[in-house]
């Protein structure tokens, strides 16, 4: 997940704190690294792509999950649906993983309407945001999945259907005995390859310069994806700075945006 301060004041966004305001959990992140079989590498001690933590949903979060999430909320399910029929509508389709209270996918989706977004956001306060945000500013195109996204990767995605991937200040684990549990690991960058079109992206961004290396060393070492960039990219125009990495910014402190684009099949 990404870690953001919510309206209780808890983090549940990255790109809105640097890691080291964040409390120690014990819920899975990563692979663990006694889940030796390629059968139990996901599923046993498998990457989460979130850690459980509270938060409070206000009245007007409440009130937009009532009154938009049935149209805009897919529910979980082991199989794949229709997602031209989710969408009503045939266009490039964005996976965001991770979006915490949904202030950059809605700005984004605002940029660029001629795409399709998938947000996956397994806490309650930041999918009550994001639907606020969408019926505040008149956002059609954005469909919302509360669930684990490697789960969601796994049973509601295709292989070779995503034209892009988003993940946003991932929680950085900055404890080094805790890096086993970031989500960017080589196996679950493998999952997500095997659901990008050939020429899709990913765009990952942190602010924490240790894992910013990682990112770097594990996604070059796919040999499926590309840099775009010779090491890290600018910023794309279409990711906009939130208040706290401005913040950041102006105190010195990095942002690294990383994107790859999977090579065409031979």
């Amino acid at each position: 997940m990404i870690h953001d301060p919510n309206e209780a004041g808890l983090p549940s966004d990255a790109s809105e704190l640097s890691g080291d305001a964040l409390p120690e959990s014990n819920d899975t992140a990563g692979i663990d690294a006694d889940a030796t079989t390629p059968e139990n590498a996901l599923h046993l001690r498998r990457i989460r792509s979130f850690v459980t933590r509270a938060g409070r949903v206000s009245t007007g979060q409440r009130r937009a999950m009532d009154e938009l999430g049935p149209r805009f909320v897919v529910p979980y399910s082991p199989e794949e649906p229709d997602w031209d029929a989710v969408f009503a509508r045939r266009a490039p389709r964005i996976l965001e993983i991770g979006f915490g209270m949904g202030a950059t996918p809605a700005e984004i989706d605002a940029r660029r309407q001629d795409d399709d977004f998938l947000g996956v956001e397994v806490h309650e306060p930041g999918v009550g945001a994001l639907l606020k945000l969408m019926g505040e500013q008149n956002l059609s195109n954005i469909r919302i999945i509360q669930h684990d996204a490697v789960e969601v990767l796994e049973n509601m995605i295709a292989p070779e259907s995503l034209d892009g991937v988003h993940i946003f200040f991932p929680d950085p684990w900055h404890k080094p005995r805790h890096h086993k549990r970031r989500l960017i690991q080589p196996k679950f960058v493998a999952l997500l390859v095997s659901r990008l079109k050939p020429g899709a992206y990913i765009h990952c961004a942190t602010d924490w310069q240790n894992y910013a290396e990682q990112m770097l060393e594990v996604l070059g070492a796919d040999p499926a994806l590309e840099n775009t960039a010779d090491g890290y990219a600018p910023r794309p125009d279409y990711r906009p700075v939130t208040k706290f990495e401005k913040r950041g910014l102006r105190l010195g402190h990095g942002v690294w945006d990383l994107i790859y684009k999977r090579r065409p099949v031979s």
